[in-house]
């Protein structure tokens, strides 16, 4: 801790605000010195129009900044530059320019917030601090964890493109020329939602403490079935999840086994799941079609500990590969609001020696 506001002892007191020049250190640090170049600068040392450089800025997912007003650095300057280049050589063109410098923004603003988040959680449990002097604790110490979050970042992707990089290869190598029609979704794949029952009647009993230990031991738990299985999450919302997997028997071990893990946590509320077969097109980290649309549908209707199929998905399980682990059976029609009547089944694994 700097001089400044107050004293400390090292371990965050709580009323200890850090010196604002703390905090401009860390901002020097992270995005390469005093900010000095304005957005016409910008342009001109990127070699790029100012509505380029605008769009850039937007993409990036910050507000709009006055054309004269010291904003930048050359570190600013080499990150647009360097995707200026690209789009110059012809290596991609512009749209997928700002489509990339989207993605990267819009996930590296939740990743920061999500690891400021856990340091913040970390501070207050360990130290027992309120949320205010912990947020100061974390503030005080950024420059302690930064340099290892950003090399653990680098290493995640590299480690993340190489395994997509190996699915795309393998998916394309086997995939059957089964005259598909072109204009059809591209990509065949088991997706599935599961969601917590009763979340909002419990939730607003709770306290904000009590509420984020229910939202992350779900979060965590459902996320540690889905990847250990070597599916994917594709996304969470609050009290659900939605993930994805390249074939069927495999979503269906995730849907049954996230039943079973949740329901032997007291400190978790039950699920319901569905699993779906179809088609789907993937954009922006997201997949979607009338798959996604009829998984949705489905988890809200399923009973809670259960995983519902439609009967296409659910004869495709079990008359497929490894079907004999699984038992469908058939529950009522059910009409889904922009589907129409879909025939359900409920999915179980099979009792030890069942054979099909």
């Amino acid at each position: 801790m700097r001089e400044g506001d107050g004293a400390t002892d090292g371990s965050g007191a709580a009323g200890v605000t850090p010196a604002r020049s703390t905090v401009a250190e860390h901002q020097r640090t992270l995005i390469g010195g005093d900010p000095a170049l304005t957005m016409v600068e910008l342009a001109e040392r990127a070699a790029v129009p100012v509505e380029a450089a605008r769009t850039f800025w937007r993409a990036m997912g910050f507000p709009d900044v006055a054309d004269d007003v010291p904003t930048f650095t050359d570190r600013d300057v080499a990150a647009l530059r360097a995707i200026a280049v690209l789009v110059e050589d012809g290596t991609i063109d512009l749209t997928t320019a700002v489509s990339l410098v989207r993605a990267q923004s819009h996930t590296a603003d939740r990743l920061a917030l999500w690891q400021t988040e856990a340091l913040v959680e970390d501070a207050a449990r360990r130290l027992h601090l309120d949320d205010t002097s912990a947020r100061l604790v974390v503030l005080d110490r950024m420059a302690a964890v930064g340099a290892v979050l950003e090399d653990q970042i680098v290493y995640a992707w590299r480690r993340q493109l190489a395994s997509l990089a190996a699915r795309i290869e393998s998916e394309v190598s086997h995939r059957p020329d089964d005259g598909v029609d072109a204009d059809a979704l591209p990509l065949p794949r088991a997706l599935g939602f599961a969601d917590m029952v009763s979340f909002t009647t419990r939730s607003a009993s709770l306290g904000s403490q009590a509420l984020a230990r229910l939202v992350q031991g779900f979060e965590f738990a459902v996320r540690d079935v889905i990847t250990s299985h070597g599916a994917r999450v594709v996304k969470t919302i609050g009290d659900a999840v939605l993930f994805v997997a390249d074939d069927l028997p495999t979503a269906a071990e995730v849907a049954v086994d996230l039943i079973a893990a949740i329901d032997a946590r007291p400190d978790l509320l039950p699920v319901r799941a569905s699993l779906v077969w179809g088609r789907v097109v993937s954009r922006s980290g997201d997949v979607f079609g009338p798959t996604v649309n009829l998984a949705s549908r489905l988890v809200d209707v399923a009973a809670p500990g259960t995983v519902l199929m439609d009967a296409a998905s659910a004869d495709a399980l079990v008359t497929g590969p490894k079907g004999s682990r699984f038992v469908c059976t058939p529950r009522p029609e059910a009409d889904m609001p922009g589907i129409g009547t879909v025939r359900l089944a409920e999915l179980r694994r099979a009792e030890p020696g069942r054979r099909s």
